[in-house]
């Protein structure tokens, strides 16, 4: 039997001397949608940047595809097939869309898709491909986030609030894209805020609060949760 694609045990987690996580329990199978829900900093974001390493500290255990990363730097961690999609999105404004897509390294030992693959799944990017990246509207910056780390070969994409501020025809477009990613074999962890587009794609919501994982949602369960989700989301 393989390996879970993200496997976290007792994650304990703080910047400086704020701890944020404690005790974050929570699996991701090879193929799985799997969304972080919660309020605004319960720790849903840190939870992301802890796989990463990209805390002050972690304790713990977080296995990615089988491996152990803690006390793993960063870009070995990333080497394992992450690719991650912060909230303020990290493309270089200077460079032209195209540009963005020809830097990122490979990692892992997924199939990295090519540049044309990308445009047939964001046509927008296509015609702006000559245009720099601080000159793309937010809905296409975004694209051009989540499309970049496509071309990396990552197998594991962590997107952190990906719709944030984003018009509904750009959310729309959005989700088709991580159902189209679903069905090509990649595995997504979603922060979101936006539990409507979060719950329709997701095979597993996992509860964030105050650093913990306070209920575990499988998407069979949504219709019978809904109310209590509603009081640990304030929706």
């Amino acid at each position: 039997m393989s390996s879970p694609a993200l496997e976290i045990k007792n994650l304990n987690a703080w910047y400086g001397e704020s701890h944020v996580l404690h005790g974050i329990n929570l699996t991701v199978e090879k193929g799985e949608v799997v969304c972080f829900l919660g309020r605004n900093g319960a720790g849903r974001t840190t939870t992301l940047r802890s796989i990463l390493g990209l805390v002050t500290n972690r304790t713990g255990s977080i296995k990615v595809n089988g491996h152990e990363v803690i006390g793993m730097p960063t870009y070995k961690v990333a080497n394992l097939g992450i690719g991650y999609c912060p909230e303020e999105r990290g493309i270089f404004t200077s460079l032209t869309c195209e540009q963005n897509f020809l830097l990122p390294p490979k990692v892992g030992e997924g199939m990295a898709m090519s540049i044309d693959e990308i445009y047939g799944m964001f046509p927008n990017l296509y015609e702006r491909r000559s245009s720099p990246g601080g000159k793309l509207s937010g809905g296409e910056q975004q694209m051009l986030a989540i499309a970049r780390i496509l071309r990396t070969g990552a197998n594991l994409l962590l997107l952190d609030e990906i719709t944030e501020g984003l018009a509904p025809v750009i959310v729309q477009k959005l989700a088709e894209v991580v159902q189209a990613l679903k069905e090509r074999g990649f595995t997504i962890v979603l922060v979101e805020q936006n539990f409507r587009f979060a719950s329709k794609l997701a095979d597993k919501n996992y509860v964030i609060e105050h650093g913990q994982v306070v209920k575990v949602v499988e998407k069979n369960q949504l219709e019978a949760s809904q109310e209590e989700l509603k009081k640990l989301l304030g929706v």
